[in-house]
């Protein structure tokens, strides 16, 4: 099978002939369709997350079908389409498991990371950790969905979940990407505000997020016209963490969505007191994964999607590195 293998952090990926994985226990064997493009992929290439399982296949928002399926691989038959987000296993058995809190898993494993992932013709994944994919929504809409939508989505939950003031909340993006661009269609059909901050000066990622009902948007270097109820910082940069506490109301949240981020400066207490909280996510769980796949129809949510075709990877990284797009990259390894 034709798949692009990071050999060494740091280094391109290098086109390979790989053979077709065999399927393990508790696992499915996926023809692979569509792979989503994600800034974790750029994390692992470049170096950023340390030990890799190498050599290997990146790519984490994995959409195809089912073709096989292993001794115990429960939930889905050959031919049905799943998606395979970046948790690929966790225990099941730790007190973070049996808590529902299997993202914390201290053996937990990732696609696209330590298990080989999507961009290859085919791939493994624990049935477990695999969902059923809205209909309407074809390959390439979709992909974006298993990261930049699953763990945006908990770190909106997260961010509403800790703001005190009933009816509509007013939240900062912090960064206007993949996951921002879906999740400010969520939170307008919510009936919330959305302020997006951008790199200054990036005056088309601003026009992109007023397209999708951001009441404001601007460089992160500004202040937004208003005190903000929650802010989710979705660049990795750690300079944007007092940035955001500074623009949150008392009693305001703080969620930074990613799994890398810059070291944070040093900053005076007065902007965190008032109870302002700062707070991460980490990955995801199968919960978040259920609640927001059947939201997204009923916004419904809709994605802008970059194809670029399985031998160009590389590029689609790049570009996603110097933010040549709005939205979403997505690689197109096999049409329907």
């Amino acid at each position: 099978m034709r798949a692009m293998v990071l050999e060494q952090q740091g280094q391109p990926l290098r086109a390979s002939e790989l053979p077709v994985p065999e399927v393990g226990p508790g696992q499915v064997l996926i023809r692979v369709h569509a792979c989503g493009v994600c800034r974790t992929d750029l994390h692992v290439v470049d170096g950023d997350l340390p030990e890799p399982a190498l050599p290997l296949v990146p790519g984490h928002q994995i959409v195809g079908r089912v073709m096989g399926l292993g001794e115990g691989g429960m939930g889905f038959g050959v031919g049905e389409r799943v998606g395979v987000p970046w948790l690929g296993y966790s225990c099941g058995a730790c007190a973070y498991c049996e808590s529902g809190r299997e993202n914390l898993c201290d053996h937990a494993r990732y696609t696209g990371y330590q298990i080989n992932g999507g961009f290859a013709e085919y791939c493994c994944a624990d049935a477990r950790f695999c969902f059923g994919l809205p209909e309407g929504y074809p390959d390439l809409q979709a992909a974006p969905l298993l990261c930049a939508g699953l763990i945006g989505y908990r770190a909106y939950r997260m961010a509403l979940e800790g703001v005190p003031r009933a009816g509509a909340k007013r939240l900062g993006f912090y960064g206007f990407g993949a996951a921002a661009h879906i999740l400010a269609q969520v939170a307008r059909f919510h009936g919330h505000e959305v302020y997006a901050l951008t790199s200054p000066g990036d005056t088309a990622a601003q026009e992109f997020a007023r397209s999708l009902g951001a009441v404001w948007a601007g460089g992160s270097d500004e202040a937004p016209p208003v005190m903000l109820d929650a802010a989710i910082i979705f660049a990795p940069v750690g300079a944007l963490v007092p940035a955001a506490l500074k623009a949150v109301a008392k009693g305001g949240v703080v969620v930074c969505a990613g799994i890398h981020m810059s070291d944070i400066p040093s900053f005076p207490y007065r902007i965190l007191w008032e109870e302002r909280v700062v707070r991460s996510v980490a990955n995801l769980t199968r919960r978040d994964g259920e609640e927001f796949l059947a939201l997204v129809p009923q916004v419904p949510v809709r994605t802008e999607v970059h194809a670029y075709p399985l031998e160009r990877v590389n590029d689609a990284l790049d570009d996603l590195r110097s933010g040549r797009f709005t939205g979403a990259a997505v690689i197109v390894v096999r049409s329907e």
